[in-house]
């Protein structure tokens, strides 16, 4: 059985990001897709003075009419504001000297195309945490398939990548139905994440920032009882609750 999920390239994603990338053999980053402005694609919140705050990567002449591969970030200037940034609001947290080197690398990487410099974070930070799971890009798949859309395109990533099983996150339950799937011979699952608290720099816990936040409190073995801490949601072709 092949297990398979298909996610656009975020910004030092959230733990749900992450669950979903490990409870599948393959993750495809849908980079060949249009830009969505305002999203999730290049920025991210983190905590700045004890508040959420957002970090973004600067971009250059960003469209929602181009892929996401085809875009480019603006001149390095903004990397070490950003650096400054995190080290000033997280150098009091427990895991700070363990993670922030991994922080300011992913941060600096050598990289102006958007989609290749999120890819590339996506894969460091996997291996930082354990995440085995195979990491492949959908502009350089050759998947031939740009003139499908939504839930069709998805199916026909799958059924190239020989999966049997499709798992998205539980937003996805209003996008794609468990019947189509099924058609195509493939298992539809969701999976939702169930915040669990750690230490932050304020009284009352705020989840859902980067990962970065939660890496700052926990460490990289900490991290695993985040990564565990979901639950199937939805139903079934059969109409049965998920489990």
């Amino acid at each position: 059985m092949t297990t398979l999920a298909v996610m656009q390239p975020y910004f030092l994603p959230y733990i749900g990001y992450w669950q979903l990338m490990r409870a599948v053999d393959r993750f495809v980053v849908y980079d060949d897709v249009n830009y969505i402005k305002g999203g999730w694609i290049n920025r991210n919140r983190i905590l700045v003075q004890g508040a959420p705050a957002f970090i973004t990567v600067p971009l250059v002449e960003s469209s929602p009419n181009k892929r996401i591969h085809a875009l480019e970030m603006q001149p390095a200037v903004w990397r070490d504001k950003l650096v400054r940034t995190v080290a000033q609001n997280y150098a009091n947290a427990a895991c700070f000297d363990e993670v922030f080197p991994v922080v300011e690398g992913l941060i600096r990487l050598d990289e102006n195309n958007l989609a290749a410099y999120l890819t590339q974070q996506l894969q460091v930070l996997a291996r930082f945490m354990g995440i085995a799971t195979e990491i492949v890009v959908c502009s350089r798949r050759g998947y031939d398939n740009a003139q499908l859309a939504g839930q069709e395109r998805v199916i026909d990533m799958c059924q190239q990548e020989r999966a049997d099983v499709y798992i998205n996150a539980q937003g996805g339950q209003s996008l794609y139905g468990a019947q189509a799937f099924a058609v195509a011979g493939i298992r539809l699952r969701f999976l939702a994440m169930r915040p669990v608290s750690y230490r932050q720099k304020r009284p009352d816990f705020i989840p859902y920032l980067s990962i970065l936040d939660a890496l700052m409190a926990v460490g990289a073995a900490g991290i695993q009882e985040h990564l565990d801490a979901f639950e199937w949601v939805g139903k079934t072709v059969s109409g049965e609750v998920d489990t």
